[in-house]
């Protein structure tokens, strides 16, 4: 059937895309068109992903932002020949959930359950593409039980242990927060000023591999977010140092060891800083200091991490009354303790080297502490220094390494601690060991049971999972709500039987996000959490999707997991992600970050009931560059619903037909420039563009429709090529103007069509013709003429002809394919 035999009983009819939209998306589901099996003969496969979303109760612009793109994407790359995964679900455990329950005095699991069914039917309203009989849900048993699964693995392999360490803590959530989770001392999620506590936590070693998650620059990932990574990692390279103590501490600790960047600077050390937490501070404090120490700590204790670290913050501390021992000179050394030190970084004690450290050289002064210059600056007379020399220099006061440069003296001096036993080269990272622990309720319960006989011992892999009770006091406490379950505290050591209690902390939620990606490839498994011959074919994924904000804490997250599973055999390759994008952020029309308190919040669902889900995803996509984002112009998504009701008009309500030659080519040069351009604009995710593009060539259709007639065969190949290209931004109407085309199958099934180069290529150009840089005309002439043959048909034309008659041209200035400027007197 031709579109001109649709065009009488189409004539009258009108784009309803509300109508248009619910009807396909039905169809779609009822046929499983979107529905992936992990092989089809002669398609390779290829996996596509966007985060999936927490479930907060309404998806908000920002997730369609991030997933219309995303499923453009999908689609296009499944009509260019590839069997496409594009899965989706809920990442549905976490505090919201506990802080709305508590406000709104509902359980958090009905919350999220009922949030999981209203997020579900607003994703679909999308007409993406997501294949459903995946979907995963991390707050449900049978997904939370490979969680725990993880646990187990990192347990039994040495990655996850449990000590006493500071912790930040947020007062307001009363729970542990990983330090990723803090932002300029603040809680990210209810933006309250966090404390430091002391207490029992579980921790993943992620800092054992760290110099791999240190090796990203191969990654096809963004630059800014690699180095996000690698300055978070902070490889340090140095030496690490013993000091004898002076006096054997209580617990038979004899030494003190430093990592430090300056072992050239050793000689100079004039006093030690313990961080107020270190283990060894209330063992060396002697009697008279008790009180001093006593009462730093505590003022410590009440500072954050951000606080303590503040380079603008003076910096203050107290003497133990205890002294170690410099092992290269001899020189007893005063250990005192100060904030500015961290005990969750290195070995949380710090040498002091005065001379050479601004921050030393200050704490110095306001104490009357030695400074002992060992780098001599250039022309220094030995005089007392007014500032820390910090550059290189040469050493003295060093003894046998007099005389040498600084540079060379690092390597020298640590080799020397390592021939002694004093130490040695090392290496240190930023990195510190992942905290999963979170005293709340609304997590996956942390798998052991702690036995008085066999202390902590894995729950065993065919007890999983341990379930969360449902009768459980959720409301903070400062405590996990689960030690208030005696029914579910009580239970039995798995290696004897004796009565023993389970773990009652659960697991941060970035746990659960952490391997999503692997289980969705296969979904369903009972034995395992991703069968090997599952994770080849789809592992690792080829192109993920999502904000930069994740750069430090999920993405960084997810490496560390994927080479956990590599190591245990369970997966192909080191990286789980083998592309990634960072979309912009979409603004309020305002400008700023959408928010409910600023009342330039966006509804999703008002934009598509009133102008459609395809409009929407097409002016989300026309909006600007995917990873710049920008405001949301509440009127500019006008235009965009009219191009779509153009485009309706030029395909169900032809021109007449009349057989055209010039005018074919012509037209068909117009499509398969299109088809060129928008192909590559896709796939370089230049989603704006490819919009633009399209609207350009619905303009060109427009305009010869306008003008009555067109060559029918020409006609009927631009629209029919119009819904391919249309299909993977605006899949409705895209698979609606097929089905009245009489195309078979559905339009998502097609191939991408190709196009012809020598179509693409023009038979002539239009040339500008100025005198003296003044416009008299334009003129067609073959494309790649030369400047004579461009003169030649301008001086020919008649429509030039009155006003380039009698002019003395002295020169021309040509630019092939564009202009002709005359220059004469």
């Amino acid at each position: 059937m031709t579109i001109e035999q649709t065009s009488d009983r189409a004539r009258a009819e009108r784009y309803q895309p509300g109508e248009i939209e619910a009807r396909w998306q039905a169809r779609w589901e009822a046929d499983g068109i979107d529905r992936v099996r992990d092989h089809v003969e002669g398609r390779p496969n290829r996996y596509h992903l966007t985060m999936f979303p927490y479930t907060s109760g309404d998806l908000h612009v920002g997730h369609w932002w991030a997933m219309a793109p995303s499923d453009t994407l999908a689609r296009f790359f499944r009509m260019r020949g590839y069997n496409v995964l594009f899965p989706m679900g809920f990442d549905a455990f976490g505090l919201p959930a506990e802080n709305a329950a508590i406000k709104g005095g509902i359980h958090p699991k009905d919350w999220t359950d009922a949030n999981v069914i209203r997020m579900r039917r607003q994703l679909r309203s999308m007409g993406a593409s997501f294949d459903w009989g995946r979907e995963v849900i991390s707050s449900h048993p049978e997904y939370y039980r490979w969680t725990q699964w993880w646990f187990v693995q990192m347990f039994k392999r040495g990655l996850a242990y449990k000590k006493a360490a500071p912790a930040n803590w947020c007062p307001s959530c009363n729970t542990t927060l990983a330090n990723e989770q803090v932002k300029d001392g603040r809680c990210e999620r209810c933006d309250t000023l966090v404390e430091q506590r002391f207490m029992a936590q579980w921790f993943f070693r992620i800092t054992d591999y760290a110099e791999e998650l240190l090796d990203n620059e191969a990654l096809d990932w963004p630059d800014h977010v690699k180095v996000m990574q690698r300055n978070w990692i902070g490889r340090s390279e140095g030496a690490e140092a013993s000091f004898a103590l002076e006096q054997p501490a209580s617990d038979g600790t004899t030494e003190i060891r430093v990592f430090t960047t300056r072992p050239d600077t050793l000689h100079g050390v004039t006093f030690m800083v313990l961080a107020p937490e270190h283990p060894l501070v209330p063992l060396l404090t002697t009697p008279a200091q008790a009180k001093a120490v006593q009462d730093y700590q505590e003022n410590a204790a009440r500072a954050t991490e951000i606080e303590r670290l503040a380079t603008d913050r003076e910096k203050v501390g107290v003497f133990t009354g205890s002294y170690c021992i410099n092992r290269l000179t001899g020189d007893r050394v005063p250990i005192w303790i100060a904030d500015y030190v961290l005990a969750t970084y290195g070995t949380g004690a710090v040498m002091a080297v005065p001379a050479h450290d601004e921050r030393d050289f200050a704490f110095a002064g306001r104490y009357g502490l030695p400074i002992k210059v060992v780098i001599a600056p250039p022309d220094w007379d030995r005089q007392p220094l007014a500032e820390a020399w910090t550059e290189p220099g040469t050493l003295v006061g060093s003894k046998q390494f007099d005389g040498m440069p600084s540079t060379e003296a690092k390597r020298a001096i640590a080799a020397h601690l390592e021939q002694q036993g004093w130490g040695g080269p090392k290496v240190q990272y930023r990195l510190r060991d992942w905290l999963i622990s979170r005293q709340r309720y609304w997590g996956a319960p942390i798998p052991i049971v702690t036995c008085p006989d066999h202390g902590e011992v894995a729950v065993p892999e065919d007890q999983l999972p341990v379930e969360l009770p449902y009768d459980v006091e959720f409301r903070p406490t400062g405590q996990s709500p689960l030690a208030l379950s005696p029914k579910f505290v009580a239970t039995t050591c798995p290696q004897c039987g004796k009565p023993a209690e389970r773990e009652t902390d659960t697991m941060d939620t970035f746990m659960c996000s952490s391997w999503y990606f692997m289980r969705y490839a296969d979904p369903h498994n009972e034995v395992t959490p991703v069968d090997r011959d599952a994770a080849e074919a789809w592992l690792p994924v080829a192109q993920y999707t999502g904000g930069s904000e994740h750069a430090t804490m999920h993405l960084l997250y997810a490496r560390f997991f994927y080479k956990v599973a590599r190591d245990l055999g369970l997966v192909p390759g080191d990286e789980p992600f083998t592309r990634y994008f960072a979309q912009g952020q979409i603004l309020g029309p305002d400008g700023r970050r959408m928010s409910k308190s600023r009342g330039n919040v966006v509804a999703p669902d008002d934009q598509v009931q009133k102008w459609g889900a395809d409009c929407f995803r097409a002016y989300l996509m026309f909006l600007g560059p995917w990873d710049q984002g920008g405001p949301y112009d509440v009127d500019g998504i006008v235009g965009v619903s009219r191009w779509l009701n153009r485009t309706w008009t030029v395909a169900v309500d032809p021109p007449a037909r009349a057989a055209d030659a010039a005018g074919a080519r012509a037209l068909r040069h117009t499509v398969h420039a299109t088809l060129k351009k928008v192909g590559e604009d896709y796939e370089a995710k230049r989603f704006n563009t490819a919009i633009a593009a399209l609207m350009e060539l619905t303009n060109e259709l427009q305009r010869l429709r306008d003008a009555g007639t067109a060559d029918g065969n020409a006609w009927d190949e631009a629209v029919r090529t119009l819904a391919l290209m249309l299909a993977p931004a605006c899949p409705h109407i895209a698979e609606e103007l097929w089905s009245r085309m009489g195309g078979a199958g559905s339009v998502h099934q097609q191939s991408w069509p190709a196009f012809d180069p020598a179509l693409v290529v023009r038979d002539t150009v239009t040339l500008v013709v100025q005198v003296n840089g003044k416009v008299r005309g334009r003129v067609d002439v073959p494309a790649g003429a030369d400047e004579a043959a461009a003169r030649a048909a301008a001086l020919a034309d008649p429509r030039l002809g009155e006003a380039l008659a009698g002019i003395n041209v002295q020169r021309a200035i040509y630019v092939p394919g564009r202009l002709l400027n005359f220059v004469a007197r």
